[in-house]
């Protein structure tokens, strides 16, 4: 008779599961259903930068610590981005998406899982030089609150302004980039009048449900560190979200061909990953 066939779980996978199910069951943050590999990568860092030797002394901290949960949160969201990232995208956007959003009286626009705010800036500047700013809500959402007071600020480092003004550039961008923020103390601060119709919150994709309809929904490089199943549930928030013929615009590595939502966009620029919603 044949033996039944057992799963087999390392000690870390074991550790790493039950401390996502600690995390969600004490802090209502819902990382099951990140992907392994990146979710371990970011978690044996942390245990190396905050003193611990091991997945379960680090949960007991976690439980016990909310200072620690706020600490490890740091390294589970590590913000990976730049301001006009990828800089194709924002000219499709620009040639593709921005003609048909001139066409609406007001806008809502939903960057989800915005980070410290590169992608949100990026996005009002090329909302600027379309004269579609004035008009439109940014809903900037993101899970990390540390991310967010960072957004609302508008500061970034300023030795990132020469990279970021190729990538302007290569976006099309139709001024000086430096017409956008004011140099001083090793630190760019952003134009304060990109942000004054941007309302930053905490949203989860995970968890949380949608909160408004948009025209357009950026998701860009998040969903690449989501489970199928997770991914599954983000689609259908934006699905639900986006009005009648709304865009949505992912990251590089990231797709629709595979999810049950396929069928119900159509390529915009598929190469860059804009979809419409039919």
């Amino acid at each position: 008779m044949m033996q039944p066939i057992r799963p087999q779980h390392s000690d870390t996978d074991i550790e790493l599961k039950m401390l996502m199910e600690a995390i969600y069951l004490k802090y209502s943050y819902d990382f099951r259903d990140y992907t392994g590999a990146s979710q371990k990568r970011r978690v044996v860092h942390a245990i190396r930068e905050m003193g611990c030797e091991t997945i379960s002394q680090l949960q007991s901290r976690v439980l016990h610590e909310p200072a620690a949960f706020s600490e490890l949160l740091q390294y589970l969201t590590i913000p990976v981005t730049e301001m006009f990232r990828d800089p194709t995208y924002f000219a499709a956007l620009r040639e593709h998406v921005m003609p048909v959003l001139s066409t609406y009286p007001s806008l809502k626009i939903w960057v989800a899982g915005c980070s410290t705010g590169e992608e949100v800036y990026s996005l009002a500047i090329l909302l600027k030089e379309e004269g579609l700013l004035e008009r439109s809500i940014i809903y900037a959402t993101d899970i990390n609150p540390q991310s967010l007071e960072k957004a609302k600020k508008g500061v970034f480092p300023l030795e990132n302004m020469r990279a970021y003004t190729e990538n302007y550039q290569a976006a099309g961008g139709k001024r000086a980039f430096s017409d956008y923020y004011t140099a001083a103390y090793n630190a760019a601060l952003f134009d304060r009048s990109l942000a004054e119709n941007v309302t930053f919150a905490d949203h989860s994709l995970a968890t949380d449900s949608v909160f408004a309809e948009t025209q357009l929904i950026s998701c860009r490089n998040v969903m690449i560190y989501f489970k199928k199943k997770l991914q599954e549930r983000a689609l259908g928030l934006f699905h639900e979200s986006l009005c009648h013929r709304g865009f949505l615009g992912l990251g590089s590595k990231e797709s629709i061909d595979f999810s049950a939502y396929g069928p119900l966009f159509e390529p915009v620029v598929k190469r860059e990953r804009l979809f419409r919603k039919l």
